[in-house]
Formats: C-alpha cells, sequence, structure tokens
C-alpha cells in the first residue's frame, strides 16, 4: 500500500509535467493571435505540435516503466544501457524519417537568373562563354540525414529522460529512508521489549524471596506483604505495556515496595523516603526507578552495623529528579563503566541495574544525566529526567 501511495506521487509530479507541456502550445498560440492582428488561432499547428509531443511521450513512457526500473530498482546497469540505446536508436530514426518537406527559403529567381543558373549548372560563363568553376547553391542541396531539428529533438529526448531517473531516484532514496527508520524502530523496540521482559522476572525473584524469609519469622507481615505484592502485580500487568505512566503511579509503586522491605528488616536499618504525593505533571516510562530501589536494598543492608537508604523524588523547572542514597556492605564495591556520554558509572547490582541504564539510553538517548557518587562508605544515583517525553516506541 505504501509502495503504491509513492508512485502515485511520483506518477502525479509525471502527469503534471505532461499537461503543462501539452497546454503550453496552445497558452502560445492564444497570445500570439491575441497580440497579432494578423495571425489567426490555429489548431493545425497546435495539433501538429501535439503529435510531436505524443513521440516524446511513449519514449518517456516505456522508459518510465520498462527501462528506468532496470536500473533503480534492479542495479542491471548493462541492461538498461542496452535497452536505453536501441530505444533511443528506434527515436532518432523515426524523428529522421518522418521529416516535414522543406518550404522553399527564397523566391524564385526571374526568367533570365534562371537561365543563368542553367547555364552555371553546365559550367558555361553566359557573358563570356568561358566554363567557369561550378560552384552548387547550398540551399539548394538535399537535407542532412540527421539535422539540427533530430539534434535538439535528441537533447530534449535525453533530459526528458534524465528528469525521469533523478525523479525515480528521489522517491526510491525516500522510501529507503522510511524503510531504515521503520526497521530502527522495530529493532528498537525488541530491545525495550527484551529488556522489559528481563526485569519483572528479575523484581518478583527478589520479592519472592523477601515474602519467604517473612513466612517464619512473622506470618502476618507475609500476608500483608502477599497483599501488597498483588498491587505492585496488577501494577506490572496494567501499566508495564503502557509507552508512558503519570509519575504519581510510579512513586505509588516504590512505595508499595518499599513497605514489603520495612516489613523484612528490623530498626537497624533506616529507610527515609521523600515521595511527593498527588502530582499532577510528570511522565516516565513504567518500572524505571525500581532497579536502583532494588539495588540499593541489595547492597545497602549488612546486619552488622547499622544501615541506612534514602530515597527521594522531586519535580522541578520542567525537570524529575530521582535519588536513592545508601549505605556500603563491607567488601561491595563497583567498578566504573566505560560507557561514555551521560552515564559516568556502572555499579555491580546485577541485571536490573544493567537494564535500566540501557533503556535510558534507548528511550531518552542524550536527553538525561545520570551520576553516580560511590565512596567508600556510601553509593548514590541521582537521574535527571525531562518531566514530560514523547515517543514513538510502543515498547519501554
Amino acid at each position: 500500500m505504501k509502495k503504491l501511495q509513492h508512485n502515485a506521487k511520483e506518477n502525479l509530479i509525471y502527469l503534471l509535467i505532461w499537461v503543462l507541456l501539452f497546454t503550453a502550445p496552445v497558452v502560445s498560440m492564444y497570445i500570439r493571435s491575441t497580440h497579432h492582428s494578423d495571425l489567426d488561432f490555429s489548431w493545425t499547428q497546435i495539433l501538429h505540435v501535439w503529435q510531436i509531443y505524443l513521440v516524446f511521450l511513449v519514449v518517456f513512457l516505456v522508459h518510465n516503466f520498462l527501462i528506468a526500473p532496470l536500473l533503480i530498482y534492479k542495479g542491471n546497469k548493462k541492461m538498461y544501457f542496452t535497452a536505453l540505446a536501441c530505444v533511443m536508436a528506434l527515436f532518432i530514426t523515426y524523428e529522421c524519417t518522418t521529416k516535414p518537406p522543406r518550404l522553399p527559403d527564397r523566391p524564385q529567381r526571374p526568367p533570365m537568373e534562371q537561365k543563368m543558373s542553367a547555364a552555371d549548372s553546365i559550367g558555361m560563363n553566359p557573358q563570356d562563354g568561358k566554363k567557369s568553376e561550378f560552384r552548387p547553391d547550398r540551399r539548394h542541396m538535399p537535407p542532412l540525414m540527421f539535422g539540427e531539428r533530430d539534434i535538439i529533438d535528441t537533447v530534449i529526448m535525453f533530459l526528458l529522460l534524465g528528469m525521469n531517473l533523478g525523479v525515480k531516484l528521489y522517491f526510491k532514496n525516500e522510501r529507503d529512508k522510511k524503510q531504515l527508520a521503520q526497521l530502527k524502530t522495530e529493532n528498537l523496540e525488541q530491545q525495550l521489549a527484551y529488556l522489559k521482559y528481563q526485569i519483572n522476572p528479575h523484581f518478583f525473584m527478589n520479592t519472592l524471596n523477601n515474602i519467604h524469609a517473612l513466612v517464619d519469622i512473622d506470618p502476618e507481615k507475609a500476608k500483608e506483604s502477599i497483599i501488597v505484592l498483588s498491587k505492585m502485580m496488577r501494577y506490572i500487568l496494567y501499566e508495564g505495556n503502557n509507552n508512558i505512566i503519570p509519575l504519581q503511579r510510579e512513586v505509588d509503586f516504590i512505595e508499595h515496595y518499599v513497605q514489603l522491605m520495612r516489613m523484612r528488616y528490623t530498626d537497624n536499618v533506616t529507610i527515609e523516603t521523600h515521595l511527593p504525593q498527588n502530582l499532577q505533571e510528570g511522565t516516565v516510562p513504567p518500572l524505571l526507578f525500581i532497579s536502583f530501589v532494588e539495588n540499593a536494598f541489595k547492597h545497602g543492608i549488612t546486619y552488622n552495623k547499622p544501615s541506612f537508604i534514602h530515597i527521594s523524588l522531586d519535580t522541578a523547572d520542567g525537570h524529575i529528579v530521582f535519588s536513592c542514597k545508601n549505605s556500603k556492605k563491607e567488601g561491595d564495591g563497583s567498578k566504573a563503566s566505560p560507557s561514555g556520554g551521560r552515564l559516568e558509572g556502572v555499579s555491580e547490582g546485577g541485571v536490573g541495574l544493567v537494564n535500566v541504564q540501557k533503556r535510558l539510553a534507548l528511550i531518552y538517548k542524550d536527553d538525561y544525566q545520570l551520576d553516580i557518587n560511590d565512596s567508600a562508605d556510601t553509593y548514590e544515583v541521582t537521574l535527571t529526567l525531562p518531566a514530560s517525553h514523547t515517543t514513538t516506541n510502543k515498547h519501554y
């Protein structure tokens, strides 16, 4: 269907060009007859011009539908130039064999001049009776096989065919660009869908392990955690397939996750959240921040000494600023990533954190900033995003 639409646009251009060409003689004749009273509007002359144009049109159509596709779409140069040479040979032959009769280019000479010319034709000078050199009048010589008119028609024909190739190349290039963009979009969607597929099992694996640990310690908390988990599952099922979601829903999801974690840990772990409520602005892809939060609980909690996790989110000046800071376990380090660009570091936080970095690069490209501050005792991630982000991707 798209190819037919492109062909329709291309053929419309050709139609307009040929309509203009066939209309030009009528307009020209009308203007001449209007400005010169001794000239009449002659349809005979117009039809004669149209007859010449018709030959050009036939050659053009043969080239457009049969010959040009050999070069533009199949890339067969040898076959294209061979077919073009055959068509142009037929065109030139037709031009040379259908010359209109030549009109006399000067008036008839008087009888005396005719006699003198007759004398000249036998090589005699009628005045002195001596032979003279034979010098035939070039205007009475037979016309050349390939004359000036044929050269002009051939040049015009080549220009028309060159225009035909140029238009076809333009539309082919446009189609190729759109197909390439479509392939890139489909590849991006597949990558994002694959990354999200990895995030969900990874998240549920950690959460179910947390609930399993609560079953023996506090069954009531385990039951409560299952209720909270059901809310989180509902979020993933109904919001996870959307391109973007309101920021408040993502905030609620983080709070439910933190609620599960509070049930598991003792007072030896300080968990602080600064998450605004009733946010009216801001949109984000679903499940964007949870990997950072998971990473904080995985690497920031130790039972040997007091630990802390601070999570905050704020909106200001058209941006979303998310921050997650946690203490570090003894012997738990991180390593820098040679990612370049806006990405300054990568923690060894497992599959989830690596995937969220890939999602950021695919979705926001350079329109985000991820800062990682990795010190001896603390690890802090600060992510700055535009408050609203439009995209054509179907899967985040």
